[in-house]
């Protein structure tokens, strides 16, 4: 079997692109929540949102032709790519047969459905674009990646929720440990921020309606009372070790373990004693090797009331109430919103950075914690700790849930 590492990685995000920016801007507690500027809030509820501030497609590597017959969230997905691939040094030192691309969306192209269906209603079926479909479907993304790239092994778009691009990376992780590929470019994306989505989450009661910025998304606070939508991508380059080795590549850290469990519970909610988080928990420590040395979490924390408190739960369960104590554990929601599809990704490149810079970014505006969310969640400031292993949680609707384990390398 072969060992898995990251050689490159690339973020499209709300506070900042770059995996380096994106980082620094965390590590200083930067909040990319601000009110919704993509259309009208008047009669919403919710009024605050993590977008992307001054996206240029084709700044971004993707030229004209191609970003007219992309929805954002592909291109979202390629402009990380462009970046994670630049990072890795990985283009033409890998045979196209054994390159793969397995990137998601929760979502996939809700902005091109919308517009779409406004055609046809108004102006007839006639007026529908000839590119509404790819531009639409969820795997397009992975799709125009593989072809940008000459990535012509294995192709796996995922679709698991907010799981999604975290289910992507560990099956990625699989299928180079295994020895079905020997690099694979892994991640996620979503562009969500319209008023359909909007509305639909909102009317669930999964948003937070605040709209302070600074108490919107409160994962771990008592006053926490619902999810800010996010958008953006997360792509890492995965790599067979010695492939990466052979070549002289740059690592970040090694991917060392992979849970994959279902509450088989409820569409929406946890499953309220967090036994199959525990159990995703548990799976990717146990791959990892997990003996104890010094952890961080990157917590799914939604600030969803449920949500914190059963994953709270759920890593008691996992670790030991000793254990769990001694862990630092954070939610960088905190700052991004909910990117969605695209959250397990970023959120692995967190991980990524914080074993190789030895610092944990912060929990930021966790000023009241809540009293059944009591362990360490490093609230409002980054503090710097030489930590050997780092878990990315990410737990979907429907009852995905997933745990990636990175070490230190």
């Amino acid at each position: 079997m072969n060992r898995v590492v990251i050689t490159g990685m690339g973020v499209i995000s709300p506070v900042g692109s770059g995996a380096q920016t994106f980082f620094d801007n965390l590590t200083k507690g930067v909040c990319g929540i601000g009110p919704i500027t993509r259309f009208d809030t008047e009669g919403y509820k919710v009024k605050v949102a993590g977008e992307v501030k001054d996206f240029d497609a084709e700044a971004a590597g993707i030229d004209r032709a191609q970003a007219k017959r992309t929805d954002l969230f592909a291109q979202y997905a390629m402009a990380a790519a462009i970046q994670a691939v630049s990072d890795s040094g990985i283009e033409g030192t890998v045979a196209p047969e054994r390159f793969g691309v397995y990137v998601g969306s929760g979502i996939g192209g809700m902005q091109t459905f919308v517009q779409e269906t406004e055609k046809l209603l108004n102006r007839g079926p006639g007026r529908v674009s000839p590119f509404f479909v790819p531009m639409m479907i969820g795997n397009m993304a992975a799709g125009n990646i593989a072809i940008r790239f000459n990535a012509q092994g294995p192709c796996l778009p995922v679709v698991t929720a907010c799981a999604t691009s975290s289910h992507a990376i560990g099956e990625a992780f699989r299928a180079i440990k295994y020895g079905h590929a020997d690099a694979i470019i892994a991640g996620g994306a979503e562009a969500t921020i319209i008023p359909l989505a909007v509305a639909g989450f909102s009317n669930m009661k999964a948003l937070s309606e605040s709209e302070d910025p600074s108490a919107a998304s409160l994962p771990f606070d008592s006053r926490r009372a619902g999810f800010v939508m996010g958008e953006g991508s997360g792509i890492l380059v995965l790599e067979a070790y010695e492939h990466a080795m052979a070549r002289g590549a740059r690592v970040y850290a090694e991917v060392v373990g992979y849970g994959n469990t279902c509450d088989a519970y409820h569409i929406t909610a946890p499953q309220a004693e967090g036994t199959g988080a525990a159990n995703a928990f548990k799976l990717a420590l146990e791959e990892a090797g997990y003996d104890g040395e010094k952890l961080y979490i990157n917590a799914h924390g939604t600030g969803t009331p449920m949500n914190d408190k059963v994953e709270t739960l759920a890593i008691k369960k996992a670790l030991g109430e000793e254990r769990a104590r001694e862990a630092l554990i954070s939610s960088t929601k905190s700052m991004t919103g909910h990117m969605l599809g695209a959250a397990g990704g970023v959120e692995a490149i967190v991980c990524a950075m914080a074993l190789k810079h030895g610092v944990v970014p912060p929990t930021v505006h966790l000023d009241s914690p809540d009293p059944e969310c009591d362990l360490n969640y490093v609230p409002n400031a980054a503090v710097k700790a030489d930590i050997q292993l780092a878990l990315s949680s990410s737990l979907g609707f429907g009852g995905h849930n997933a745990v990636i384990a990175l070490r230190k390398i």
